[in-house]
């Protein structure tokens, strides 16, 4: 994945606020992701008026189900044109290789992505949901899981991304959510980092929401964060 590494997450509730905001920012500085809200407000037409623009897209619906219905979901994600689509790896084997059978073996194919732990929870959160072992250690265990089953990546902490480069080698996609710039506010995320940090510890691509979408000045706030990282390789 080349620049830009930074993934602008459209919540919003309309397609409407959406385009405010996106007719804000370039391609050149940004990919977008569009996750169940406004997914669910907007649909597929929204997904393909962003193609339209030039921008990449990161349709973050995180499937759960069985393996048919992820695959089938998977195939009608590609005919978008999206970059990147989200499936769970709590779903298990069988339903991460039907994803990946999903989005088919062109060049021009999605990257599926595996989500391992979300970012907001702890380790209290997890034992209440019966996944036991520290979160680093069962992220690991998913991630493992993701690569083997034939996926491209995973969705990750930048806590977790560490770990995960050196283990599973330079080739496997980290993505990262829970990234504050210095000094800005946490929000409902618990395991975070800035966005130097996270790409210092081997994420490729930062997702980040409100700092930029609630800035004065969007594209502003993401120049600022590209100088921020503009020398951590």
């Amino acid at each position: 994945m080349n620049s830009p590494r930074v993934i602008v997450a459209l919540d919003y509730a309309s397609a409407e606020e959406a385009t405010a905001f996106v007719a804000r920012v370039t391609p050149p500085h940004c990919w977008l992701k569009l996750g169940l809200e406004l997914y669910t407000a907007a649909g597929p037409m929204f997904v393909r008026r962003l193609k339209e623009l030039g921008f990449r897209v990161f349709l973050d619906l995180k499937f759960h189900d069985i393996p048919n219905t992820v695959e089938r979901a998977c195939r009608q994600a590609a005919t978008l044109g999206v970059d990147l689509l989200t499936v769970h790896c709590l779903g298990g084997r069988a339903m991460l290789e039907a994803a990946r059978r999903g989005v088919g073996d062109t060049p021009a194919r999605p990257r599926v992505i595996g989500v391992t732990l979300l970012t907001s929870l702890d380790a209290r959160d997890t034992l209440e949901i019966g996944v036991s072992g520290d979160i680093a250690s069962r992220t690991l265990a998913l991630a493992e899981l993701a690569r083997s089953a034939g996926l491209d990546g995973v969705v990750c902490a930048p806590t977790e991304a560490q770990v995960l480069r050196s283990r599973l080698g330079p080739n496997f996609l980290l993505v990262t959510p829970g990234i504050r710039p210095a000094g800005d506010a946490v929000g409902d995320q618990r395991r975070v980092a800035t966005p130097a940090q996270a790409l210092a510890s081997g994420a490729d691509l930062l997702v980040i929401g409100r700092p930029v979408t609630q800035a004065a000045d969007p594209s502003a706030a993401l120049l600022s964060i590209e100088r921020e990282i503009a020398d951590v390789k």
